[in-house]
């Protein structure tokens, strides 16, 4: 696995800015997995690219510290601090509330990292619970909400006036992009669902209102399944970079 992910950095890295790995791919290895996605990670980091670890992690908050402490931070123990996998970024689900949240964002706040909160995702199921009233507007909205109400703490310099508390929406509902930007101006929004789900680079103009660098949009099958990952990865990039206005 690690090799298979390795040669596609260095294949298609150069088109891209950073890599997901999903690690419940990794994670059903049991260690080997883990010791695998450390090399996929070292990997990236080679290329230049950053990570984003996603594992849409959610849980009380005793949990979620330990969490954040073993995606972006380190665990101290009798024998020194043993560091997690030093990722750039991590998906989280909100679902708990903003309690759950909170060591979530203090462990990004820490390690100068960023948090993809899952606001509206790209899955066919997704209007099932993101779509409901809650009861002024669709839970989604309020889950916008929760983020923009976060966006301070992970805020980024006065010249680049975006938050790393970015958001998940999926390029599937296009046409809910706008609104969620209006609802969140400075969260970067990580865009699943282009390619293998049927979302077009085309669609995401909104995305982009505050910059080039507002959305980074993953597709994941669609570089890795096609018989030439560095072209795949190349038109997706000048796709987006049009549509950006790059």
């Amino acid at each position: 696995m690690a090799s298979h992910c390795r040669s596609l950095i260095e294949r298609a890295g150069p088109s891209c800015v950073a890599v997901k790995p999903q690690l419940a791919c990794f994670e059903r290895l049991g260690a080997p997995g883990w010791a695998a996605l450390t090399r996929v990670c070292e990997a990236a980091r080679e290329a230049g690219l950053l990570i984003v670890a996603d594992g849409k992690r959610g849980d009380v908050p005793v949990t979620a510290k330990a969490y954040g402490q073993a995606l972006v931070g380190e665990t101290p123990t009798p024998w020194g601090p043993v560091a997690g996998l030093g990722a750039d970024a991590f998906t989280a689900n909100p679902l708990l509330g903003r309690d759950a949240l909170e060591p979530l964002v203090s462990a990004a706040e820490a390690a100068g990292a960023g948090v993809f909160v899952l606001v509206r995702t790209s899955n066919p199921g997704a209007g099932d619970l993101q779509d409901l009233p809650a009861p002024e507007a669709p839970l989604h909205e309020r889950l916008a909400a929760l983020v923009d109400g976060l966006g301070d703490r992970l805020e980024g310099a006065e010249s680049a006036p975006l938050s790393g508390m970015g958001a998940v929406v999926g390029a599937t509902e296009p046409g809910r992009i706008g609104r969620l930007r209006e609802l969140m101006p400075r969260s970067i929004f990580l865009i699943p669902g282009v390619g293998a789900q049927g979302g077009s680079p085309e669609d995401l103009g909104d995305a982009f209102g505050p910059g080039p660098a507002a959305a980074l949009v993953a597709a994941s099958r669609s570089i890795a399944g096609d018989a030439d990952p560095p072209a795949a990865a190349e038109r997706l990039r000048a796709a987006l970079w049009e549509v950006s206005g790059g």
